[in-house]
Parts: structure tokens; sequence; C-alpha cells
């Protein structure tokens, strides 16, 4: 019997109506690098989504790259990245920013968060050090929203951070390689629309949340001079580019987006409920898709022969923590089958 699969929220390859948009298209000759109208009709419901008509925004093909890309573009080659250790960036991109020349300074995560006031401290420490100028200089603040973790942080913590960044002159830059999943929990405090006002540039992940690969790097005012000949050079430009904007204008299409974030965290409320009902206890219980559990070693191992789910990090000497998944095609028989195995 094949494994059902809880181990991540890309497992799957598309959602039907992109597939079928994509095949319809398929043989129109269209422009390439964008410049085709699937391509500008997503970017103009894009920007209408978020409230900024007069943004500028950028499909690139995977999250990693877009991490990359938008940072190397807005930092001097002096400059690192601040965000939490747990950060994506820090973690589980294999040094891309580092690769670029940039280094990643971390911060201590709470609940996979940056905490405003710890981002002052380290912004002032900075500054009052003499010896700054033989150290790399603090440029900008990464965020994950939701976070590595599943959290969600609150409308007060991204004006506290946003204004503390913006003190000292740098952007906040937001990955939202799983905006979808953070926007429609039930414990979210904020809009896309006013995402604008904390971030000053932030990106909407496709790859998570339905499309076979994208994502859209908004700029809600302007980007930084050349972006498009950086995200090529960054290898994120596709020639096909149709491929991306005909994706993001059938997720932006009769709110299918908003439809897919919803359905992946109804599906986690279920998982959660399974979870208990077995006695499972939660390293970790988040208002998102994502639920982090600690298991017995053994059961773990012999949990894995039919059930997916992401071995994260040891607990102690007989237990590991583990993450569940739900997606935006997360079925109920596949939540059933959970609860028969477990």
């Amino acid at each position: 019997m094949n494994k059902t699969n809880f181990k991540c929220d890309y497992a799957e390859g598309a959602h039907p109506l992109i597939l079928e948009a994509l095949a319809r298209t398929n043989f129109e000759q269209l422009d390439g690098y964008g410049e085709d109208p699937y391509t500008r009709r997503a970017k103009e419901k894009i920007l209408a989504a978020c409230g900024c008509p007069d943004g500028e925004v950028f499909f690139l093909v995977g999250g990693t790259q877009t991490n990359e890309t938008v940072i190397s573009a807005l930092l001097r080659g002096y400059e690192g990245v601040i965000a939490a250790e747990t950060g994506h960036i820090a973690v589980h991109e294999s040094g891309a920013v580092e690769f670029t020349g940039h280094k990643v300074l971390t911060l201590p995560q709470h609940l996979g968060k940056i905490n405003p006031g710890e981002l002052r401290d380290f912004l002032e420490a900075f500054h009052a050090d003499p010896n700054k100028d033989h150290m790399v200089w603090p440029g900008m603040v990464y965020l994950s929203f939701p976070t590595e973790y599943g959290t969600l942080y609150s409308r007060e913590e991204l004006r506290a951070i946003h204004e503390t960044a913006a003190g000292f002159g740098i952007p906040v830059f937001v990955d939202g390689a799983r905006l979808a999943y953070g926007l429609t929990s039930p414990a979210c405090e904020v809009a896309l629309s006013e995402l604008k006002d904390f971030a000053d540039v932030f990106y909407i992940g496709g790859t998570k949340v339905g499309a076979l690969c994208g994502e859209a790097v908004v700029f809600p005012r302007k980007g930084p001079a050349h972006f498009l000949t950086s995200v090529k050079q960054h290898g994120a430009l596709l020639a096909k580019g149709r491929l991306l904007g005909i994706q993001f204008d059938v997720l932006f299409t009769d709110g299918l987006y908003w439809e897919l974030g919803s359905h992946a965290n109804e599906a986690a409320g279920v998982l959660k409920d399974i979870l208990r009902e077995k006695a499972i206890p939660f390293f970790l219980e988040s208002p998102t898709n994502q639920q982090f559990v600690i298991l017995e070693n053994a059961r773990m191992e012999a949990l894995s022969g039919t059930i997916g789910f992401d071995v994260w990090q040891p607990y102690d000497e007989t237990h590991t923590v583990v993450r569940f998944a739900t997606s935006w095609a997360t079925t109920p028989e596949a939540l059933e089958r959970l609860r028969e195995v477990l």
C-alpha cells in the first residue's frame, strides 16, 4: 500500500484549474520572460488584492531563488540580513544567501518568531559599537509568515518590527512561501491588503499553495533598479514566463488562492483532533497547516512505513519531534487513513 503523505505541503502537482489553463493556452504563441497578457493580468490582480496598484510584481521560479535574489538585490556588499535562528534562510537553504556574499545574522527564536524588543536591542548595540566599521552591517530584516513552526506574527509584532527597522533605515522582507495558510488562519490579524503597511517587500508563494512552481514578489511601492536583471542573473527568470503568469492568474481568480489556504487549515483542524484523540503530545500546536508532535522513536519508526511525515529535531534520547503538514490537496480519506494507522 502506498504511503499517505503528510511530509510537506508541496507533494502534489498543481490544482486542476491551473493544469486546465496551461493546457488550454499551450499552443498560443506568446512573448517570453513574462511579457505576455496572462502575466500582465496576473500582476494587476495581485496588486489589486495587495492594495498597492502602483507597486511592482515579479515572478520567480522558487522560494530559495526568491529569498536570495531579493536579499542580494536590497543589500550593499558589506551588509547582512537579520533572521530568526530558525528562519528558512538560516537553516534549510544550503547557505544560498551566504553564497551571494551576505551573512545571515540570527536572533533567538520564540515560537519561530523574532522578538521586536530583541531586534531593537541588537540594532542599538551594533550602532553603539565603536568597531562597527569592521563588522557586517545589519541591512534588512527577514520574517517568515507563517514561520517555520507554523506560527503567526500579531499585528502589533509586525508593526513594532517594521517601525524599529524603519528607525534604523533598513527594510523588512516577508517570506510568504506559505502566505495563504497564514492569511486564512482564524488566528491571523492582518489581511493581504494590509501587509504593505508592515513590509517593504514580500512574496506570495505558489509552489506550496497549488501551483506547479513559482512565487510572486511584491514591492508595494517600487522595486530596486534593474531588479529583473538581478532575477535573471540569479537563475530565477523563466524564458517561458507564461508558465508562472498563467498559474497566478488562475490562483487570483474567484478567490482560489484563499480557498486553497482555507482548505489546508481546515484539514489541519481535523489532523489536530486525530492527534489529540490518539493521545499524541504536541511539541507545538500552530494555528496553520503545520503541526509538531512528539513521538516515541519506536513508534516513529513503525509509523514511517505507511505515513509520510517530516523528522524535525530530537526531543530526548527516546523521543523525536516530527511535523505533519496538510496542504491545499489533503483529502478526508488521507486523514481517515492516518487515524486508522495511529
